[in-house]
This record gives structure tokens, C-alpha cells and sequence, in this order.
């Protein structure tokens, strides 16, 4: 008797402490974490965001992508920004990742304003989280609070990277289990699909879908064709935009393209199937109402940011974002 009411003892303190749960390292961050230690960081990134937007548009998408390939690795940790050495093996090689990923100068070039302002104080992963919301702004797109306080991995995952990313070609379900193991709900799927409503894909991610798929608007398929050829390896690194309509803008018309079937990658059309699928009602509401995308879409980037973040002692500060400090 007496041994289990130690047992029970033991097993609230655990509880009230918190050991064992995720949420810990979210308390330790803070939209004011750099308030005294770097307090012109926010506005160092936000000023360098929007001049690297204002001088390529694409740059937007490119970042909140560095982001989201971030995250769903190992968390938001800054392991996509790891180069690989003789003696590391880094996330940019994987399938998803390989001559597709950029924006990586721009991180660069903010870490080295950070790091001649405030030495060792800034950690990549941060820049990476404030420099997605910063870019999505840039593009009239919405503004979320970005916790921060995060620390920087000293390790990557290549294997995670190549398997724990959604590709072009996934089906529903799959697409469903992918976001379910990083705890979102197919409502938060269908949401953060829509940062497709800025960035280009390659000819080779879409070409099976214009030539060989019907739920397709076969006007958009002619036009598509003109820029990606039906020969694989003619013309695969050509590009367009996911929204040829509004493509610099993030806005609602990724949803609309949908309702009409002009999703140009096959995992995307997944998302609604001419009013028969289980997520086509919410897409079709994206598609009348901006201001609700808008909303749902800040509210998922806050929660996508806190995926398993490194705080406290552990990980570093990278000094350099590409490399592990010697």
C-alpha cells in the first residue's frame, strides 16, 4: 500500500513538472526573447526580408518553403541549413531538397548583419521562423506572432528529409498521414497547402499530371503544355507558377484554381474533387473567403514554428549558419 502511494506521488510531481512533455520547450520561448540581448534583431531580419523580396518576388515562396522543410525535420531546428562536409551529411541532398531548395544566401546575409551586431546571440532557426512570416507579409499575405528563443541542431537527418516531406505526386491519403505525423489535422493540411498560392515547381513534378490526368481543365493543360514538353528530359527544370493568375501574391487563388481544377501538381488537385471529396467543402470556402484563409493560415505557421524547437542549454548558436561551431 505504502509503495503505491509513493508510486502515486512520484507520478503527480512528474506530471506538475512536466517531464516527458513537448510543451516544456515552448514555454521557454518568447515573442521578446531578444528584447536586451539583440534588440534590433526582428527589424534587421523583417528590413532584409523585404529587400531580397522587393528585388525577386519568387524569394517569398522560397523562404517560407526553407521553413516548412525545416520544420517538418527533426523540428525547427535549422538542420536544412547544414552543408555537407567530409565528416557531416546534411538535409540539402535529399529528393525534396536537392536544386530546389533557396533562399539560402539571404539567411546567410542576415545571419552576418546578426552576428557583427550581436555575436552568438541570434540562432538560425529563428532567422528561418521570423523570415517566412516576414516573407509571406512581403507578398500581402498575413502577419503572425513569432515565438522565439529557439536554438540551432547540431545535427541533421537526410533519411527524415526524404521521408517526412509531402511530394507532388502524393494522393490524399497520403497526404492526410504525412501532416498527421507531425500532429496537424486534415483541416491544417488543406490550410498550409495553400502556401502553394506563391512559387514555381518544375516541368518534371507536373508533366504526368497535363498529359495524362483528366480531372484537369484541359484549356490550363494546353497552356501548361507550352512550357513543359511531354519528352522526360526536355525542358524538366523549366518552371511555373503553382498560380499562374496571381503568382507574386499571396491571396485565395490557389483554392480557386482548385474549384476549377487547375491544381498543377497531382497533390494538390487531391485536395478537392469536384465537390465529392472529404476536403472539398473547406477548400471551396477558402475560395469565397479570403479573410478565413488568411487566419487559418497564421494560426497553423504558429503552430507548424513550434514543432519540437531546441531551448534551454541544448543545441548551439551557430555562429555560421551552414556549419556546426568547431
Amino acid at each position: 500500500m505504502a509503495s503505491n502511494k509513493c508510486w502515486l506521488i512520484l507520478a503527480i510531481t512528474l506530471c506538475v513538472i512536466g517531464i516527458g512533455s513537448g510543451d516544456d520547450d515552448h514555454e521557454l520561448l518568447s515573442e521578446n526573447f531578444y528584447h536586451k540581448t539583440c534588440p534590433k534583431a526582428v527589424e534587421t531580419i523583417r528590413k532584409a526580408v523585404i529587400d531580397a523580396v522587393y528585388q525577386e518576388p519568387r524569394m517569398g515562396a522560397s523562404l517560407l518553403r526553407l521553413h516548412f522543410h525545416d520544420c517538418f525535420v527533426q523540428g525547427c531546428d535549422a538542420s536544412v541549413l547544414l552543408d555537407d562536409t567530409p565528416n557531416f551529411i546534411g538535409e540539402k541532398n535529399s529528393a525534396p531538397n536537392k536544386n530546389s531548395l533557396r533562399g539560402f544566401e539571404v539567411i546567410d546575409s542576415i545571419k552576418s548583419q546578426l552576428e557583427s551586431m550581436c555575436p552568438s546571440v541570434v540562432s538560425c532557426a529563428d532567422i528561418l521562423a521570423l523570415a517566412a512570416r516576414d516573407a509571406v507579409f512581403a507578398l500581402k499575405g498575413p502577419r503572425w506572432e513569432v515565438k522565439l528563443g529557439r536554438r540551432d541542431s547540431t545535427t541533421a537527418s537526410l533519411s527524415e528529409s526524404n521521408s517526412d516531406l509531402p511530394a507532388p505526386f502524393f494522393n490524399l491519403s497520403s497526404l492526410i498521414t504525412t501532416f498527421k505525423k507531425k500532429n496537424f489535422n486534415i483541416q491544417e493540411m488543406v490550410t498550409l497547402s495553400g502556401g502553394h498560392t506563391i512559387g514555381r515547381v518544375r516541368c518534371r513534378f507536373f508533366r504526368d499530371r497535363i498529359y495524362n490526368e483528366s480531372n484537369i481543365d484541359p484549356s490550363f493543360a494546353e497552356a501548361m503544355k507550352a512550357l513543359c514538353p511531354s519528352e522526360k528530359g526536355d525542358g524538366d527544370d523549366n518552371l511555373s507558377p503553382f498560380d499562374s493568375i496571381t503568382p507574386d501574391t499571396f491571396d485565395n487563388a490557389f483554392y480557386q484554381n482548385l474549384v476549377y481544377q487547375r491544381g498543377l501538381v497531382h497533390s494538390d488537385q487531391q485536395l478537392y474533387a469536384n465537390g465529392a471529396g472529404i476536403t472539398d467543402s473547406q477548400v471551396f470556402m477558402y475560395s469565397r473567403n479570403f479573410g478565413r484563409f488568411k487566419k487559418d493560415f497564421a494560426d497553423a505557421m504558429v503552430k507548424m514554428s513550434l514543432l519540437s524547437p531546441i531551448t534551454g542549454n541544448d543545441g548551439q548558436i551557430r555562429t555560421t549558419c551552414r556549419f556546426v561551431n568547431n
